[in-house]
């Protein structure tokens, strides 16, 4: 078995798709508490994504509850789909928050806040490498997101599973990250 993107991908899915919510909710409350260990605390605008339930992605609503429990700035998106480009918005008591049609939930509307001002990203991903690059669902959306962020943003990819060794077919538009975490390690990216 290679480890092109495609080959990843798929590899990753079925992975995935053998996790239980049970395996879920546990694997996302270890991240999340993972997370409490980085460096990451003294910064205000936060980048979350709302999990796709249908994906078996990262529960990020313990990271969501971090984060306003430490009265952090939360910014949710919306994607384009013609444009592969994210509108951010601030998450508030008042956002209502509906899935588009690939079951995305997503802000309805509410305060834009530009990728320019967002210093920490966590990252969805379905596979990374030792040196920080990433397998996402090929569509992007957050390599195009993280180009338009400040280059001091820390970008977090969330991962229930540990590093590849590296990926093959990797492009120059991809934007590695500076840590993943995963239920078991925090690794570090230079």
């Amino acid at each position: 078995m290679g480890n092109t993107k495609t080959e990843l991908r798929s590899k990753y899915k079925s992975l995935r798709k053998q996790l239980s919510e049970n395996d879920i909710e546990e694997m996302s409350l270890t991240i999340a508490n993972q997370l409490l260990k980085l460096d990451i605390w003294d910064k205000n605008y936060f980048h979350v994504f709302l999990p796709i339930a249908e994906h078996q992605e990262v529960d990020t609503e313990l990271i969501l509850h971090l984060l306003s429990g430490k009265d952090k700035e939360i910014l949710i998106s919306k994607s384009d789909f013609e444009t592969r480009k994210m509108t951010h918005y601030l998450l508030t008591d008042n956002t209502k928050i509906k899935k588009n049609e690939y079951n995305i939930p997503e802000p309805v509307d509410g305060i834009e806040v530009p990728s320019q001002k967002i210093e920490v990203v966590f990252v969805p991903l379905l596979a990374f490498d030792k040196k920080g690059h990433r397998v996402g669902y090929g569509k992007g959306f957050y390599d195009k997101f993280l180009s338009e962020c400040q280059s001091g943003t820390i970008k977090i990819g969330l991962s229930f599973f540990e590093a590849e060794e590296k990926i093959d077919d990797l492009h120059e538009a991809d934007m590695p990250l500076n840590y993943c975490v995963t239920p078991n390690s925090i690794y570090t990216f230079n």
